[in-house]
């Protein structure tokens, strides 16, 4: 509906009449953008637990759409003297904010190191309720191309006593393991284990030495 509205709204600018107005507007957008927005982001999150990172990132994201260009409306409206021209630049700012910094976002969170990968956890023909009973979790562990236990049997590799390797996938493929089942690089582990166990395994398959 935003998208609807921001180019119902852009049917009332005239390119001819926005040509005159580039100056102003990219010099507003500009202190818009490193000045104004990234100040007023720091003073309201002054108090929070943000770093300066998530702040930045944050005032570099902002607020903009089709409000801003509706806001301008209504000197129009009132009949207000060079509403048009206020109409013009306040539509120039918002495109000029959505071209330059929506774009960027991506490149943004990356540069400021905010950024998280995607994470597509497998889905598992097995369901696991947690309950305060036991102390573990089923977590998904894979088994790097490089790692020491590629070739060897589950058996071989010293799983903590309450580490059960419970599904393996391999080539989109589910079965159950054994003892006597190897380890190829790429195959991801269903595991049932409590988070310091987890953690020595993972250590376990971040070898590459011969040494386990």
């Amino acid at each position: 509906m935003q998208i609807l509205m921001f180019l119902a709204l852009g049917l009332l600018v005239f390119p001819s009449k926005v040509v005159p107005i580039i100056g102003v507007g990219l010099s507003i957008s500009l202190f818009l953008m490193f000045g104004a927005r990234p100040l007023s982001v720091y003073l309201c999150l002054l108090f929070t637990k943000m770093n300066w990172r998530e702040k930045t990132f944050v005032s570099w994201v902002g607020l903009r759409g089709a409000v801003p260009i509706i806001l301008a409306t209504f000197p129009l409206l009132a009949g207000t003297p060079k509403a048009d021209v206020i109409f013009n630049i306040v539509f120039f700012i918002v495109l000029t904010s959505v071209l330059f910094q929506g774009t960027t976002i991506p490149l943004m969170a990356k540069i400021l190191n905010v950024d998280a990968p995607p994470q597509n956890k497998k889905v598992y023909p097995i369901e696991f309720e947690h309950t305060g009973d036991i102390d573990a979790s089923l977590e998904d562990v894979i088994v790097p191309y490089n790692s020491a236990v590629v070739g060897q049997p589950i058996f071989q590799i010293k799983l903590a006593q309450g580490c059960l390797v419970v599904l393996i996938s391999r080539d989109d493929k589910f079965f159950i393991p054994n003892g006597l089942t190897v380890l190829t690089g790429g195959d991801v582990l269903l595991v049932l284990a409590n988070k310091e166990d987890l953690q020595k395994l993972q250590g376990i398959l971040s070898r590459q030495d011969q040494s386990l």
